[in-house]
């Protein structure tokens, strides 16, 4: 089969060329998805205005647990294919692509239920005031309600990569945004439905991709294909994604967490225009982080692959290729937002108070850009290799353990300029940390290679 030899190209293709060819359409994949989220942003704060954009900000919490929950299955889903793969456990995969299946259908509906009855109080909860009550509420109904299909299609997607689809699952992304910002014209531009046309552009636009990757899926001479049989759930493949899926689960769920205190102390401090302003500069900064992202992404199934069939040195040399990459990526993003802040805000709105609390945010939020690519391709790597605990550690260190004191402290001295000084602190902090873990691993991976190799050698005499 043509997608089983390319499952086996992942241990014996060159590193460079293997990540060109999964990380590129990742990347573009990525890059396009945020970008359908800044079109979003762009309707919504030039037609609606700028409270409209501050409402959006308050969704963010919303958004990040959603994805909490969509990346503990499909990133833990396609993680245990790539290794099932590389050990050429073919009936694994099959039975874990219909777990998967089962777990995001389940997954899905509980949480937009759950939410949507609660949604009023949860927005309260998450910073919103009597001014962006109405516009969070009226985009988060309606996603919400698609919450499903949009939980089926981020873990579908993962699996695409991990099936050595990298381009079907470009395909998908980038089909996705195209009909998003054609919809965004129809709904807010051409028909005024404001922040509620957003959603619903949303929501449909992951619906009709969805359905062609459900098509992929069933055919029948794919390797990785939908069969009766595989979609119970299976105690010991739910433990494996779950226990893999742990690592990004809680990497968002602590994204959550930090951006409920960031909207809260933004309100006290700075009123709905920090909001508004920390809501653009997030939204500029996931250009340049969903770069590194789609690297991640196309790393994973190679890195995968080869830890699953021992290939230790293919494994080292396309993560040390990864690093060098996500930090020349994240250099670019510092260099445009230093050069140009005006430019990146004005995309936004046209408040000049907006406009300029805004540039302060995106100065100060991407500062330290140029360490955190490294920091995130760490935290990816050891997720890969099955070293969960350490991976959870680096997720949770940036977000929990140094964010969250820095933003109770920080504010209190210096106010507004605390909250946006907390972030590239906490970021230069979580670098250090994942430097120094990943130092004391190469020199142990180091010995264990050479110990290795003695052995081998002896072995042959």
């Amino acid at each position: 089969m043509d997608n089983k030899k390319a499952t086996l190209e992942l241990g014996t293709k060159p590193v460079g060329r293997l990540l060109a060819q999964y990380a590129m359409p990742a990347v573009i994949a990525m890059v396009a998805a945020s970008l359908y989220n800044i079109i979003d942003r762009v309707f919504i704060g030039q037609v609606v205005g700028s409270l409209a954009i501050s409402g959006l900000a308050i969704t963010f919490p919303f958004m990040n647990l959603a994805g909490a929950f969509g990346a503990g299955v499909g990133i833990g889903a396609s993680t245990t294919i790539s290794v099932k793969l590389g050990q050429r456990d073919y009936k694994t995969a099959v039975n874990i692509l219909g777990n998967t299946v089962t777990l995001n259908l389940i997954i899905g509906l509980t949480f937009g239920v759950v939410c949507l009855i609660f949604l009023d109080s949860i927005l309260r909860f998450f910073g919103a005031s009597d001014a962006t009550l109405p516009y969070a509420r009226s985009f988060m109904q309606i996603i919400l309600a698609g919450n499903v299909f949009s939980h089926m299609y981020f873990g579908m997607n993962a699996v695409l990569r991990a099936a050595s689809k990298p381009r079907h699952a470009m395909a998908a992304t980038i089909f996705t945004v195209v009909m998003n910002i054609l919809l965004d014209i129809v709904f807010i531009w051409w028909w005024h439905w404001g922040i509620r046309g957003a959603a619903m552009a949303t929501v449909i636009s992951q619906v009709m991709a969805l359905a062609w990757q459900m098509r992929l899926f069933a055919d029948k001479n794919e390797l990785l294909h939908l069969q009766k049989g595989i979609y119970r759930l299976k105690p010991a493949l739910v433990k494996n994604i779950l226990a893999i899926g742990i690592s990004p689960f809680l990497m968002n769920v602590c994204a959550c967490i930090v951006v409920i205190f960031i909207n809260n102390q933004l309100v006290r401090y700075g009123g709905d225009i920090a909001v508004g302003a920390y809501g653009i500069a997030n939204s500029v900064a996931m250009i340049f982080v969903m770069f590194v992202i789609g690297l991640n992404q196309g790393m994973q199934p190679i890195a995968g692959y080869n830890y699953g069939s021992q290939q230790t040195d293919r494994l080292m040399r396309v993560v040390k290729l990864s690093m060098v990459v996500a930090t020349a990526i994240m250099v670019v993003g510092w260099t445009v937002v230093q050069v140009a802040p005006y430019a990146c805000a004005r995309m936004f709105t046209t408040d000049p108070v907006l406009i300029r609390e805004a540039m302060k945010a995106l100065q100060i939020n991407m500062m330290m850009f140029p360490f955190i690519g490294y920091q995130i391709v760490v935290t990816n790597f050891f997720q890969c290799i099955g070293k969960v605990k350490v991976s959870i550690f680096l997720s949770l260190s940036r977000q929990l353990l140094f964010l969250l004191p820095l933003l109770a402290v920080l504010p209190h001295f210096f106010q507004l300029d605390g909250v946006w000084a907390s972030l590239p602190v906490s970021d230069f902090t979580a670098f250090l940390v994942a430097a120094i873990i990943m130092a004391y691993f190469m020199r142990a991976l180091n010995r264990k290679m050479k110990t290795e190799a003695v052995r081998q050698h002896q072995e042959t005499k």
